[in-house]
């Protein structure tokens, strides 16, 4: 896990960075939760991430604990009948469940209980991330972010994520000692 710790501190570091570029365009903060809607897939290494981060929330804070796993139970009986090839595929297709909250959102606060531990996904949304070297894909900004920002204002603010692969290679070396391959759902982890 060691590993994934410095995967993070670089992730979060180009984060950091992406942010101080982006300056007044990038209008996340606690309480915004736009981004947490809906389904979308996670890796088996964002998957081990948020049990951890789980158990963790278990151990300082039972009765939040229990809440996140009831929000997920509860995400799974309303949409796991409507799962493509069922609960087994891990994946929600479609438009199932698109406006269904993530169940590691607080709905009091509209804030991530599982923070710390959120999924890669979660971790690089809102600025301009690019995963890999150029001319890999960026990341999709925030549809609240960059209001009336030229390409070029956006691409002034792009900070690469992970450039050297470490996510894809622990992921690779996580699949191997374990045996879990394939992208999952929140709720399937937290449940």
């Amino acid at each position: 896990m060691s590993t994934d710790s410095a995967l993070l501190q670089i992730v979060d570091a180009a984060l950091a960075e992406a942010a101080r570029k982006s300056g007044e365009w990038l209008v996340c903060r606690p309480g915004c939760s736009e981004c947490c809607i809906g389904p979308f897939p996670i890796s088996q290494l964002d998957a081990r991430r948020l049990r951890v981060g789980l158990a963790e929330l278990e151990s300082h804070d039972p009765p939040r604990a229990r809440r996140v796993r009831e929000r997920a139970r509860l995400y799974l009986a309303r949409f796991g009948p409507e799962f493509p090839g069922g609960l087994a595929a891990g994946l929600l297709e479609g438009t199932c469940a698109d406006e269904e909250p993530c169940p590691a959102l607080d709905p009091q606060t509209g804030t991530c209980d599982l923070y710390a531990a959120r999924p890669m996904t979660c971790r690089v949304f809102g600025p301009p991330m690019r995963v890999g070297q150029a001319p890999g894909p960026a990341v999709a900004v925030c549809e609240l972010c960059f209001q009336g920002a030229t390409s070029d204002e956006i691409a002034a603010c792009e900070v690469a994520v992970d450039p050297d692969g470490l996510e894809f290679a622990l992921l690779q070396e996580l699949e191997h000692s374990t045996g879990a391959e394939g992208d999952t759902i929140v709720a399937l982890v937290l449940a």
